[in-house]
């Protein structure tokens, strides 16, 4: 089934984190992805210590999109394209039934992973295994695909009153 966390608010990868948690506490086999993050995260420290699961990390990803320039796109693209295949085989050998690709969306919406693998990925394994998506826009495919779908809507944030992210909290 597939799962889509969206929107503007914060609690999209909290929520994703969160099922990994439950799906670990009841013996499932899970995946976390991270595009666009390079594992510094603070909740990453938790989830690499969860015995049934596995985590991915897009290392390379150092900056914001808008301050890389064409060649650190096209690695990143690259890495990230790696990361789906190897989503794709975990759920093909079924070695996972659970697998987040947190801010999947907006890797996808920025064309900073193979958008073509991206769709089949959705379509091909969304009824073989539980696929948690996040991110800030899904496309029309996504929602129509999708089984769950929660938005997160920012209502009032710190950041509007020039509060910047903070450790634990934010990241």
């Amino acid at each position: 089934m597939l799962h889509i966390y969206y929107g503007s608010g914060k609690g999209k990868t909290t929520a994703a984190v969160g099922l990994t948690v439950r799906a670990c506490g009841s013996g499932m086999k899970t995946a976390f992805f991270q595009f666009l993050k390079n594992g510094s995260s603070s909740e990453i420290k938790v989830l690499e210590k969860l015995e049934n699961n596995t985590v991915f990390c897009c290392k390379e990803c150092t900056k914001f999109t808008f301050q890389m320039n064409s060649a650190e796109k096209q690695l990143i693209t690259a890495v990230h394209t790696d990361m789906l295949k190897k989503a794709a085989e975990l759920v093909e050998t079924e070695k996972v039934q659970l697998v987040v690709l947190d801010e999947f969306l907006d890797a996808y919406g920025k064309k900073l992973i193979d958008t073509e693998l991206a769709e089949s990925f959705i379509r091909s394994f969304s009824d073989r295994a539980e696929i948690v998506i996040t991110g800030r826009e899904p496309t029309e495919l996504f929602m129509t695909t999708a089984d769950y779908i929660t938005e997160m809507t920012a209502v009032k944030h710190p950041y509007q009153k020039g509060i910047t992210a903070r450790k634990g909290i934010e990241y």
